[in-house]
């Protein structure tokens, strides 16, 4: 819904036409000598409140298009700036769609109320109250503009961008999270998920792709419904933000007669569409910002500390992974019997994802290095086991020989090499200071 820009508009229209028929239906009480209008609506002839309707649908159309203007020149920007994949974060601000849902609200209000006015000698009808709660929507409509402008004027800075993203990347976690805390214990006699996973992929039956795109979001529960209901386990194969192609497999089904089943169901528990999302797709933040990162490195931007600015925020998403569990790909039924097996990203994917691209686009910049230098070592204080603590070494031992075959100047080179040494002397810090970082 968020992603859509018509929808909340649609939404305000649709409210505001609610509020006329209200306020018509008063008028018409008021027309009839039910009660007396209080001293602060507006009186005059039919021809006065046509005037004031006329002039109020007239100049709010007029913002509106401005609005809708100004909102495609920051598309644009957006564009250009930041990369195609990031209009969705635009698109699906809430503070952009309320400021153009309620111009155009205001506007269809005015004009239901300029065509309920009646002049006729016959039939002389005013809606007094009607007029009034334009004039209101009116006032509203100029604090609202105030605040779209400095809303756009912020949301297209840097700044904003990038932590909006690390913001994201955290809400998609704790939902993932949530997700993951649904799940029944372990039922004891079950053997181990592996085993059973390697079963299901030899023995079992597959379950084809309807359409081509990415996955975008997988229902869990309904696919839960699906397996307990004809006693299956279900194995996929692609997780959200993998593109599947028609007609190939997306997953995998024990028992065989089950397969039909769950092949009916399965496009309701699957979101399949022409983008990447963040609903469950934690590797896409990572994404959005290694492309803003790689993009301010370009020869045609060559802008440096956009790209600093990028590795910070990438270095707070990956000491976020890394201090919380990470869906492990396991679901099962309220009795503990597993039922759902998935494939899901792990911190080592996330942090090949946000340190390999930018080390190959920043060659030649002791900058570049010596900042992710900097984030692998707040990374390496946090993380909770020796796999991981190796993993982020190996990562800085290739910026470190990325420095050294592509920074010329000699004394550029000892910066780099003394950062990689300040990040592996650091390191060791203790689980008190991941269990500080964490409760933090």
């Amino acid at each position: 819904m968020r992603t859509t820009l018509w929808i909340v508009p649609s939404v305000m229209v649709v409210l505001v036409a609610l509020l006329f028929l209200a306020t018509y239906g008063l008028d018409r009480l008021a027309a009839n000598n039910a009660f007396h209008l209080p001293g602060f609506i507006t009186s005059g002839s039919p021809d006065d409140a046509r005037e004031i309707l006329i002039a109020i649908a007239a100049a709010v159309i007029t913002v509106a298009g401005v609005v809708f203007s100004i909102t495609i020149l920051v598309l644009q920007l957006a564009s250009q700036q930041f990369g195609p994949r990031m209009l969705r974060n635009f698109i699906r601000d809430l503070g952009t769609q309320f400021s153009l849902g309620a111009f155009v609200a205001t506007f269809v209000y005015s004009v239901l109320a300029l065509g309920s006015v009646e002049s006729a000698p016959a039939t002389v009808f005013v809606p007094h109250i009607s007029v009034t709660v334009a004039l209101i929507l009116t006032l509203v409509d100029l604090g609202i503009l105030i605040y779209f402008i400095h809303h756009v004027a912020t949301s297209i800075q840097l700044t904003s961008v990038v932590s909006g993203i690390a913001r994201d990347f955290r809400s998609t976690l704790a939902n993932l999270q949530a997700d993951m805390a649904t799940s029944a214990p372990t039922y004891t006699a079950e053997p181990d998920p592996s085993a059973i996973s390697e079963n299901v992929l030899a023995v079992g039956a597959p379950v084809y792709a309807h359409s081509s795109g990415f996955i975008q979001s997988v229902g869990h529960r309904h696919l839960m419904d699906i397996a307990v209901s004809s006693d299956s386990v279900i194995r996929l194969v692609r997780r959200p933000g993998h593109f599947v192609l028609e007609g190939q497999p997306v997953a995998f089904v024990v028992p065989i007669h089950a397969a039909r089943a769950v092949s009916e169901s399965f496009n309701r528990a699957h979101i399949v569409g022409p983008n990447r999302t963040l609903t469950q797709d934690l590797g896409f933040a990572v994404d959005q910002l290694v492309e803003v990162a790689i993009r301010a490195l370009s020869p045609a931007v060559n802008d440096t500390f956009t790209a600093l600015n990028c590795i910070d925020w990438l270095g707070d998403c990956l000491c976020h992974a890394a201090v919380s569990r990470l869906p492990d790909g396991i679901h099962r039924d309220s009795s503990g019997h597993l039922r759902i097996i998935e494939p899901v990203i792990t911190v080592d994917r996330l942090v090949k994802g946000a340190a390999d691209k930018i080390r190959q686009a920043g060659s030649g910049m002791p900058a570049v290095f010596i900042r992710q230098l900097e984030n692998l070592g707040k990374l390496l204080r946090v993380v909770p086991s020796q796999e991981l603590r190796d993993l982020v070494e190996v990562h800085a031992r290739r910026i470190l020989i990325a420095a050294d075959e592509t920074v010329r100047d000699e004394s550029d080179r000892a910066d780099v090499r003394a950062a990689f040494d300040a990040m592996i002397s650091r390191a060791d810090v203790g689980t008190a200071a991941r269990d500080e970082w964490r409760a933090g």
